[in-house]
């Protein structure tokens, strides 16, 4: 559901943090500096992926996939 009013927003976020930490379910916040290091690796393993296509398919093929692995795990930090 998107919220328009921004004052009204914020309140909405507040009601629901303090009911997640009262529950035992603070929210966890990313660690955006681990999340930019695992996305330049994720990049360059997808860059010589593709660079590879012409020369063999199965490596370019591994690295495709190795890449969209550490993108799931870029999205769990």
């Amino acid at each position: 559901m998107e919220i328009k009013d921004s004052h009204l927003e914020r309140e909405v976020d507040k009601l629901v943090n303090n009911l997640a930490i009262k529950n035992g379910n603070a929210p966890s916040h990313p660690d955006p500096k681990l999340h930019q290091i695992i996305s330049f690796i994720k990049s360059g393993i997808r860059i010589i992926g593709y660079a590879f296509l012409p020369f063999s398919l199965v490596t370019a093929t591994i690295l495709l996939i190795l890449s969209e692995i550490i993108g799931i795990v870029e999205e769990l930090v």
